[in-house]
């Protein structure tokens, strides 16, 4: 992260940040459904997510079996070809470090990449950080396993659970999940936006949240339109702790976690703290940071996202809850996990996940932070990728870059390059959605 451009791009970068981070935060990095831009306009679709039809064979995606040598090694070819397409997209990206792994029916691969702090210390495989948006497909299968119980319909409208929503009354669970409500996100709102910023160490709960967000509500009328915002996912959360009357921490531990032996993943809640090892994070965001001197955001709380961005995971548990979320197994039953695999609307965003050319799954930006996972229902094929900065690199306008971005490489935040990287390796390349 050494300068190496003219002063005056440090301060044309560091005007753009602040407006920046309004949106890149609203989106919260989905990639297949978003990009950098505001929050009220849909971006353009990945040419693979122009149609419903994103999985090609939803039956055959959700009876895939793991393979014998699944949990084995790549064989050593395969290795060096991904590791080269890693290495070399980590040198392009803004992030001290990456882990990343690829698990396919013959075999998995780990690696990680770069630095986990300030001080050197070497990124390793198996440490913690925060996946950010990525929780947004752990709600949305909590709330299709309590439709698939019969304890919540999906087209019940959120009038039914949390007053004070504009079009409450006519918006369902499902316009939440797949983001065509027409709720704004809380991250739109510059008044909480500065607030947060001003101190991002304070707690929030979910109410303030959701009231900021309804404050610059709505943005079109519900069903009419596509807008990604983390209102939507923290009101999922709030109608599974009203059904439920239980904590959604507790229920993520009790029907994921546990089920699926995620054993380092975790709740935070409304602590700050992540569980050891850990990488620490570093962003453009907030007042005081410089494309000279990124701010470590490690320690900021992360309440304030709640069912939208909190969940802290590792990569092995990553490459297991992305398989996971590709077939239901283990999550929900294969007539629910057909509703899922066939709700991808044009724009390529369905139930609380994305699609591209064939590739289901999220990416999340969280300061500091930035996570892709996505599984191919056409191979049986998992790619995570683990970054210690939500920086983007490239050739962008708009998103607030470090003065050494390799002006000639397309504007990508640094976990998406690696997996885009990866996943051309792999056969059928993930095309994500154009970052300015």
């Amino acid at each position: 992260m050494t300068p190496s451009r003219p002063a005056a791009r440090h301060a044309r970068r560091r005007a753009l940040a602040l407006a920046a981070a309004a949106a890149v935060l609203a989106l919260a990095g989905c990639s297949g459904a978003s990009g950098a831009g505001p929050a009220t306009t849909p971006p353009s679709p990945s040419p693979s997510a122009t149609a419903a039809g994103c999985v090609a064979d939803p039956a055959r995606t959700i009876a895939a079996k793991p393979g014998a040598k699944t949990m084995s090694a790549l064989p050593a070819e395969t290795v060096a070809k991904l590791d080269a397409a890693a290495a070399k997209a980590f040198a392009l990206g803004a992030s001290p470090g990456a882990v990343v792994g690829v698990r396919t029916p013959e075999g998995t691969w780990t690696k990680a990449y770069g630095s986990a702090d300030r001080a050197g210390t070497p990124m390793q495989v198996g440490m913690h950080t925060r996946i950010a948006s990525l929780t947004k497909m752990y709600t949305a299968t909590i709330v299709l396993q309590l439709a698939q119980e019969g304890k919540l319909k999906l087209d019940d409208t959120i009038a039914k659970y949390v007053d004070g929503i504009p079009n409450g009354d006519a918006i369902t669970l499902t316009q939440l999940a797949d983001m065509t409500s027409g709720v704004a996100s809380y991250t739109m709102n510059d008044a909480l936006l500065q607030k947060y910023f001003a101190d991002p160490t304070a707690v929030y709960t979910p109410e303030e949240v959701i009231e900021a967000g309804a404050a610059v509500s709505p943005l079109f009328p519900p069903g009419k339109g596509f807008a990604y915002s983390n209102t939507n996912t923290v009101l999922l959360g709030t109608v599974i702790e009203k059904v439920t009357g239980e904590d959604v921490g507790r229920l993520m531990q009790t029907r994921i976690f546990d089920p699926l032996h995620l054993g380092n993943t975790s709740w935070p809640g409304t602590s700050a703290a992540l569980p050891e090892p850990y990488a620490r994070g570093y962003t453009l965001n907030g007042n005081t940071a410089t494309p000279d001197a990124p701010t470590d955001s490690t320690d900021w709380n992360p309440s304030w996202s709640f069912t939208a961005g909190e969940i802290i995971s590792d990569i092995d548990d990553l490459l297991t809850m992305g398989r996971a979320l590709g077939t239901g197994q283990g999550l929900v039953d294969p007539a629910t996990q057909t509703l899922r695999l066939t709700s991808f609307s044009e724009i390529g965003y369905g139930f609380g996940l994305s699609c591209s050319q064939g590739w289901v799954g999220h990416t999340g930006d969280l300061s500091g932070y930035n996570t892709s996972l996505f599984y191919d229902t056409a191979t049986d094929t998992t790619v995570a990728v683990q970054t210690n900065s939500d920086i983007a690199s490239g050739s962008c306008t708009t998103s607030p870059t470090l003065t050494d971005d390799p002006g000639d490489a397309i504007c990508q935040t640094p976990a998406v390059r690696l997996l885009v990287a990866l996943t051309g390796e792999l056969g059928t390349a993930y095309v994500p959605p154009p970052r300015k």
